[in-house]
């Protein structure tokens, strides 16, 4: 495996995880610079289509997904680490339960599910472009909603 850092070609296995019973998480360090990263094998499947609101067709992208979430985590306390899981969370999900399609609104909904879970403050950010907030009274029945889940 090639270091992202300083391109060598050879590292070693620290630790292996299964994440579930399609993946394995492996924690390596390069045999050259000694960093550490982490890496996902995962079994390859058929191609996911995504069927948007207009109807129109794509293939199902994590990196898509993963784009959309560092937006909403700007500025945040969330890791790279927590936003991988997330995504790695969506596409065996994605992969397990459905066959060749999923709407573009199932996806939105699991990643709202799950950032809102890690920090309120992303979800909402990712939830006013998701669900495109017209005006502030949208944006302050979200934050009731999360203040009702709570208990506050």
């Amino acid at each position: 495996m090639q270091c992202p850092y300083c391109n060598y070609k050879e590292s070693k296995v620290v630790d292996s995880r299964h994440t579930d019973s399609k993946s394995i998480r492996r924690r390596r360090e390069c045999e050259s610079c000694k960093t550490r990263f982490t890496t996902y094998e995962k079994i390859e499947t058929t191609p996911v289509m995504v069927v948007k609101k207009d109807n129109t067709r794509e293939y199902f992208s994590g990196e898509k997904i993963k784009h959309g979430i560092l937006k909403a985590c700007e500025k945040r306390p969330v890791s790279i680490e927590q936003i991988e899981e997330i995504v790695f969370y969506i596409e065996n999900e994605i992969n397990k339960n459905f066959s060749s399609e999923v709407e573009a609104k199932e996806i939105g909904e699991m990643v709202m599910e799950k950032l809102k879970d890690v920090d309120e403050v992303s979800y909402v950010r990712f939830a006013s472009v998701y669900r495109q907030f017209k005006d502030i009274n949208t944006f302050v029945n979200e934050l009731k909603n999360i203040l009702i889940e709570k208990g506050d």
